[in-house]
């Protein structure tokens, strides 16, 4: 699963996270775009991950440094261990 994807339905949409950093709603929504699409791959800028943060605990919504990384399979997972 993206990070990027789910942090910003949870936070509302690609309009209220653009509002809240302070970019056009555009550029958030190319957060969840592929690398191949001109996106980011599904993940957020390190530089607007305190200010997300914030506004999920706003919103009475938790968040960790781990919900901003994407999946990384390891080879015990891969196994079934």
């Amino acid at each position: 699963m993206d990070p990027a994807r789910k942090i910003i339905t949870a936070l509302g949409g690609p309009n209220a996270v653009a509002r809240r950093v302070g970019l056009h709603r555009t550029r958030v929504s190319k957060w969840q775009a592929t690398r191949e699409a001109g996106g980011t791959g599904g993940l957020i800028p390190v530089k607007h991950i305190p200010e997300l943060v914030r506004m999920a605990r706003e919103k009475g919504i938790e968040l960790s440094a781990h919900d901003f990384l994407p999946f990384i399979e390891n080879e015990h997972q891969r196994e079934g261990a």
